[in-house]
């Protein structure tokens, strides 16, 4: 493959309907998992103002991105 070539087929595996879809569910299970661990004891109390949603939206984000890239660097690594 060539350099330029590199680049464009791992985005186009990384917007791929079953990685999205996978990295969709991997982030919505972990992050839900990561804000319970971390903000759980605000939303129980109610004081969801206290929650800074920068941070909230980063911890669904983050296992998005590793999701994302650990099956795309899988794939190149099959082929």
């Amino acid at each position: 493959m060539e350099n330029g070539s590199v680049g464009n087929s791992w985005l186009q595996l990384a917007l791929s309907r079953s990685i999205v879809m996978r990295a969709t569910w991997t982030a919505i299970v972990v992050g839900t998992l990561l804000i319970a661990i971390n903000y759980g004891e605000f939303v129980i109390n109610g004081e969801y103002t206290q929650v800074p949603l920068l941070k909230v939206a980063l911890t669904y984000c983050v296992p998005y991105c590793v999701s994302t890239f650990s099956a795309v660097q899988a794939i190149h690594k099959r082929s």
